[in-house]
């Protein structure tokens, strides 16, 4: 299982927001996937209407990767499917460009979700610049050809 992150951006209003959120989250990316061992992904997302399992052609120009460890996979896909049709957190996502609006409680956005399925405690904290500094932190240990540079002798 590995976590994508989107470090592209999509014309007209869609890309203006992916700016402003990779801006404010001060990093490269504005959005995350959790990708499975059999190649289907998993997140929140507005343009699908939510929580949903989704197959993704990954063009490695415009996602990074991270490896994650075997162990976290079952747990975390039985997370998404028991929390698959709920709805997209959009005010817990505007947050991240307009600091003043509250998360819904009933909602997910993409790396709240991806966090929740990974077991991190309140991961609507986390944008997805935030959610993959700690997922190196954590795992630092990445291939060449994940796009990340992790010094040498970091265990």
């Amino acid at each position: 299982m590995r976590a994508a992150f989107y470090k592209a951006t999509r014309p007209g209003v869609q890309g203006l927001y992916s700016h402003a959120v990779q801006w404010v989250d001060r990093g490269p990316y504005s959005h995350c996937e959790l990708v499975f061992s059999d190649g289907l992904s998993a997140s929140a997302s507005w343009m699908d209407g939510g929580v949903r399992f989704k197959r993704i052609d990954y063009d490695p120009d415009h996602w990074d990767f991270i490896e994650l460890p075997d162990h976290l996979e079952a747990a975390a896909r039985a997370w998404f499917e028991a929390h698959k049709g709920e709805p997209y957190d959009l005010p817990g996502n505007l947050r991240f460009v307009f600091w003043l609006v509250r998360e819904a409680p009933e909602g997910w956005f993409c790396s709240e979700a991806e966090g929740a399925a990974l077991g991190i405690l309140e991961p609507w904290r986390l944008g997805p610049n935030g959610l993959a500094a700690l997922l190196l932190s954590m795992y630092p240990r990445q291939p060449a050809s994940a796009g990340f540079f992790t010094p040498e002798g970091t265990p």
